[in-house]
């Protein structure tokens, strides 16, 4: 049993830190969900045969483990240089975050998919839009998103991608749906522009946004004042990200 637990710690300790972690992306799933047209939940629900959008938000994290899959690792995350804007940077070949929502999006619309079916393509939508919403998966091209930012967090070696992607929200103590009563409060006007905006513009504030990430003490040392400073932000993002999927899912199912 020993020998078991230690396995177990060493493969979680390789693994690389996921997008959001899961009680970020059911968050966006649920705020989704809780603000879908009749019909379009009614057609979604159908489609993923009764799972929700937080079951399925996890999903392309999953399947991570499948090698079948690992085409989709770059589609995880976008890069923008400082300076420089999604154009003048270029698409990588293997595509991107945008790249992948842009092609999802048009997929679900005419019916005709790449990979594999429609409940799929729901699947990766939902887990990729919440993605392109965490500053760190608009990356510099400098340190792998924050992966490389090691630092200590509540007193533990940890690193900067990881405090974004679960650190600040998992200190909350919340379940996915107690956050979701907590941050789903937007008001008729934040809805309408945030629907309003386009998959680019998404990207770019999620690039402006990352500097705040980056204003770290000069010992790299963070607790209760950096999640202080940035919980308004985090908590924005997935509302935002929440807002914007039922936003695409609403225009494509009515």
């Amino acid at each position: 049993m020993k020998k078991i637990f230690i396995a177990l710690l060493l493969v979680a300790v390789a693994l690389p830190a996921l997008p959001w972690g899961q009680t970020g992306h059911r968050v966006i799933g649920l705020i989704a969900e809780q603000h879908l047209s009749k019909k379009a939940k009614k057609r979604i629900t159908a489609i993923l045969e009764n799972e929700t959008l937080a079951e399925v938000s996890t999903y392309m994290d999953f399947i991570r483990s499948d090698d079948n899959y690992d085409h989709m690792a770059p589609w995880h995350y976008a890069t923008i240089p400082d300076g420089q804007t999604y154009e003048e940077a270029g698409t990588p070949d293997q595509g991107d975050v945008i790249v992948a929502i842009e092609r999802l999006i048009s997929e679900l619309k005419s019916k005709n998919f790449t990979d594999e079916d429609e409940a799929f393509a729901i699947k990766l939508l939902v887990h990729l839009i919440g993605d392109i919403h965490q500053p760190l998966h608009v990356g510099n091209g400098e340190d792998k998103g924050g992966n490389d930012a090691k630092l200590e967090y509540f007193w533990e070696s940890s690193n900067l991608h990881r405090v974004w992607d679960s650190g600040i929200i998992d200190k909350q103590e919340y379940s996915y749906t107690e956050y979701t009563a907590w941050i789903n409060h937007p008001t008729k006007d934040q809805v309408a522009q945030w629907q309003a905006d386009g998959v680019r513009v998404w990207a770019n504030e999620s690039k402006d946004y990352r500097q705040e990430a980056y204003e770290l003490p000069e010992s790299n040392k963070i607790s209760y004042r950096y999640n202080y400073k940035n919980l308004d932000l985090v908590n924005q993002r997935l509302l935002q990200a929440g807002i914007r999927l039922a936003g695409v899912l609403n225009e494509i199912y009515g």
